[in-house]
């Protein structure tokens, strides 16, 4: 707080206290500049290469249903390539109408995100909610690591 001294009518010094709030009003439109120049820098796209994973895989069923979206976009149900517009009947068919049956869906890795949850949607839409994503299984890096010299094997 600042505080003026001015000399009134009688000749006697007055304080007036006010408050200063010009600097307070430029340390707030600096740090607003400072947000509205990083905020931007915040949110941008980050490239993701995913790996794949070492975890044990569940137990396959003995008639797995594999719905394969291939690098073409095109669809097969088992080894029968399918058109989209005909996808939920023939879906339907393979599963005699059951709608708790796991599909087992694979994608080539060629494949974007977008056109797998496409897919997915398609799948949801035609009552299917159970949806088993499929990989390719993976050793771990340290499984193959040479032993340290001196170690016993």
């Amino acid at each position: 707080m600042a505080a003026r001294i001015r000399e009134n009518i009688d000749g006697d010094l007055e304080e007036n206290h006010e408050i200063n709030v010009t600097p307070f009003i430029d340390v707030i439109l600096v740090l607003l500049i400072i947000f509205m120049v990083a905020a931007p820098l915040a949110t941008v796209d980050v490239n993701v290469d995913l790996p794949g994973s070492t975890a044990t895989p569940a137990p396959r069923p003995e008639t797995p249903l594999f719905l394969t979206l291939k690098d073409d976009l095109t669809l097969a149900i088992g080894n029968d390539s399918v058109p989209r517009q005909a996808f939920a009947a023939v879906l339907d068919g393979k599963t005699k109408g059951d709608k708790q049956t796991r599909i087992f869906l694979r994608a080539d890795k060629a494949v974007g995100y977008g056109e797998l949850m496409e897919v997915m949607n398609l799948l949801r839409g035609a009552g299917y909610l159970k949806i088993a994503l499929v990989g390719l299984e993976t050793v771990p890096a340290d499984a193959f690591a040479p032993s340290q010299p001196g170690a016993a094997p």
